[in-house]
């Protein structure tokens, strides 16, 4: 509770009078002269929903006419929820929980956001133990993982150009990978660091690399970087190694970006593996988005499986918490997920209106879509359909016509409300690489 300190004079004053003896005197004396502060009051805490009461009704028919159109699919499987900032507009199953599909990464962005802060890097760091010598490290190149879960081609490329700037072209010993080392999301050891070695040397290139090459800026050089041993791995880093170079993996606002815009399930399961895994992120989900823990049940970090559930309810109350910690950080929900009409992504082919800010999810028979709809009438309407047991295209082609007539009926904005804008000065951040002076 914040409560504004008494002023020094007052608390001297407040302490002398109340120290007085009871006479009529010191009883008029008191009465005149002590003045009391008056605290300010703490500020109500933001709603992230509303209590699940009756809906606001001229929704109630066009959410009846939405359920309809997705038959023969079983209205049982299906869940609405609807609202403003303040007020209920519909609610068809909204607290029941039902299979989310890739909705479970809202959950996932939401404790990797409160667990590390928007602007947390993971870091790589790469070192040896042994000595260089004309451009020759006599010993191994070691590689000690930080769980980077977008550590790929073009971020290898990146680090063989380092080491090349540093006189280093040749590793006399073997690469060993330490740690949680990733690439390309593939986190098996041997897998990574031989695609590691491949890339630090451009005259082992597949098509495939240097494909990605071509994305990054002209005139880029193609690291030859030759590794003449075998990849192996250890526990833990030898406690004798040299850091030669560390590198930072973009900060995590702009990694669940990523992950969002394209629903990245094996970036998913890295970040919810970082912060305790899929029964830490359902939990702790559930604390701060405020909801009942039952309405949050999460086998894994992705979606990836029929199994995980969120209730309507607990979807728009994690999306909005996710607004609500961003906002303090000077960010919004945008800087996160995405932008409709605006971003690329798995959401590109969709109909939904311009400039909502949502979060999808597929899985053969489920389809999900969760996240703020702006209007000129009724503010940002927050929203969250989510559809099973039925046909994947039909449930995509309703929800957008749903959506679309939810706009016709409360307006359509032509720019976005501040809560909903990107932050300008997110754009251009990448990862960090840095040579360490020894």
């Amino acid at each position: 509770m914040s409560i504004h300190p008494y002023p020094l004079s007052l608390i001297f004053l407040f302490l002398l009078c109340s120290c007085t003896p009871n006479t009529s005197e010191s009883n008029q004396t008191s009465s005149t002269a002590v003045i009391r502060a008056t605290p300010t009051p703490t500020p109500t805490p933001e709603l992230l929903t509303v209590p699940p009461t009756e809906p606001n009704p001229p929704i109630n028919p066009q959410v009846a006419a939405y359920i309809k159109s997705l038959q023969p699919a079983p209205a049982k499987s299906q869940g609405v929820w609807m609202q403003t900032k303040d007020k209920l507009l519909a609610n068809h199953q909204g607290t029941t929980p039902l299979p989310a599909a890739s909705i479970t990464k809202v959950a996932t962005t939401l404790v990797a956001l409160k667990t590390f802060g928007p602007d947390h890097r993971f870091l790589t760091q790469i070192g040896t133990t042994g000595t260089i010598r004309e451009g020759v490290i006599e010993g191994d190149l070691i590689i000690q993982g930080g769980e980077d879960p977008f550590f790929v081609w073009e971020e290898a490329i990146k680090l063989g150009n380092t080491l090349n700037q540093m006189g280093i072209k040749r590793v006399r010993g073997d690469l060993i990978i330490t740690g949680k080392f990733y690439m390309n999301y593939n986190t098996a050891p041997v897998t990574v660091g031989n695609l590691l070695k491949q890339a630090l040397n451009s005259q082992t290139w597949t098509s495939v690399i240097t494909r990605q090459y071509q994305t990054l800026p002209p005139q880029t050089p193609k690291p030859q970087v030759l590794i003449e041993g075998q990849v192996k791995t250890q526990t833990t880093a030898p406690a004798n190694m040299r850091i030669l170079v560390r590198h930072s993996s973009y900060p995590l606002a702009e990694l669940l970006k990523k992950m969002n815009n394209f629903s990245n399930n094996p970036m998913a399961e890295m970040i919810a593996n970082s912060v305790g895994g899929a029964k830490t992120v359902a939990q702790r989900a559930a604390e701060i988005a405020q909801v009942p823990s039952q309405e949050i049940y999460l086998i894994n970090g992705s979606g990836l499986t029929y199994e995980n559930k969120i209730s309507p309810r607990a979807a728009i109350a994690m999306f909005r918490a996710v607004e609500l910690y961003l906002r303090s950080h000077n960010l919004t929900v945008a800087d996160v997920f995405t932008i409709t009409s605006v971003d690329e992504g798995v959401l590109s082919p969709r109909q939904i209106p311009p400039l909502a800010v949502v979060k999808s999810g597929s899985l053969g028979t489920v389809s999900a879509l969760v996240g703020g709809l702006p209007t000129q009438n009724q503010g940002i309407i927050w929203f969250a359909l989510m559809n099973g047991q039925g046909d994947l295209n039909n449930f995509r082609k309703q929800q957008d016509t749903f959506l679309n007539q939810i706009i016709k009926q409360s307006g359509q904005v032509s720019n976005p409300p501040q809560e909903l804008a990107p932050t300008g000065e997110r754009f251009g951040k990448s990862s960090q690489i840095e040579i360490v002076k020894n």
